[in-house]
């Protein structure tokens, strides 16, 4: 048996070290024995197994040493997605709360990225944990720091309520915040809860179903229609015909998850096939590979492909 050790002397141990990390790190290699002691970490293991953590282990420190930052999810890209982040690093988008950087880290989200910066209209077609929603709003909350917009509209189709909530108790908001807590959960991971509750509370940013839209003209402003699968084909080109002048729309939606009633179509279906190939609208799939969530959801998500596959 033969080991290798690491003296880290730029890194936060705490940090680096957390208990998520370090379990990811141990989970990955699951042949070499690592043991952690302040900012030295010493793996165990025979010959080939050691140099394949050595490489590993130092695109991680990699990573952490111009990003600042470092979580599971991220061991997980470079250990088992072999991403590599040396002349394909990640695009830094913003820097969120306490300055974590928010990052477009897969090739589809920086295909998103780059897409949503040269068009007006931008459709993330995609499986749950792809990065859709979240990098939207990231662009959006960019798009607000830098005066681009002076508005962020996020909304999405309250479908299981089949958009009439009334017999939800409490007020407007609370009867809304079950359908569109997902859209606040990416927006506290960016702005301070303090500065945020004054921009919801000025309209500056503004969360709503998806009927609050109608009869609108969305000027200056980011939009973002997020669970656009549940939208019907009136719903999706209602929503569409807001924009205004200098706004951004933004579509996120899997089409493999429709909660519509029955003989009922997507309106996220109908408009992929309607607009594909236009000048100045760009659609972007992304697929299980962009997946950033705990790695058991790439395993759920292909056990569910393979039913379908074998449904046909």
């Amino acid at each position: 048996m033969s080991d290798l050790q690491f003296e880290l002397t730029d890194v936060d141990p705490q940090y680096f070290f957390s208990r998520d990390n370090l379990n990811s790190l141990k989970s990955s290699f699951p042949k070499i024995k690592l043991i952690q002691r302040g900012q030295t970490i010493k793996a165990l293991g025979e010959k080939n197994e050691l140099k394949k953590f050595d490489k590993k282990f130092r695109s991680i420190l990699n990573y952490y040493l111009e990003y600042n930052s470092i979580d599971s999810n991220v061991i997980n890209d470079i250990v088992v997605k072999d991403l590599k982040f040396n002349g394909d690093r990640p695009s830094l988008i913003l820097h969120g709360v306490s300055g974590k950087p928010i990052l477009a880290k897969t090739i589809n989200q920086k295909k998103l990225y780059d897409s949503i910066t040269s068009n007006d209209l931008v459709f993330a077609v995609g499986p749950a944990g792809t990065g859709k929603t979240y990098t939207g709003v990231a662009m959006a909350v960019k798009s607000l720091k830098e005066k681009e917009i002076k508005k962020i509209i996020l909304t999405r189709p309250a479908v299981e309520a089949g958009e009439n909530l009334g017999y939800l108790p409490g007020d407007l908001k609370e009867k809304l915040d079950p359908y569109m807590q997902p859209l606040y959960d990416a927006l506290t991971d960016m702005i301070p809860s303090n500065k945020l509750e004054k921009l919801l509370d000025d309209r500056t940013i503004e969360i709503a179903p998806l009927a609050f839209m109608r009869g609108r003209t969305l000027d200056n402003a980011f939009v973002i229609l997020d669970e656009a699968q549940n939208t019907t084909p009136a719903q999706m080109k209602m929503f569409l015909t807001r924009m205004g002048m200098n706004a951004k729309f933004m579509v996120t939606g899997d089409p493999g998850q429709v909660d519509l009633p029955r003989k009922i179509n997507s309106g996220l279906t109908e408009v992929i096939k309607i607009l594909s190939n236009k000048r100045g609208i760009k659609i972007i799939h992304l697929d299980d590979k962009d997946v950033i969530r705990h790695p058991v959801v790439k395993k759920v998500i292909d056990a569910y492909d393979k039913i379908e596959k074998n449904a046909l």
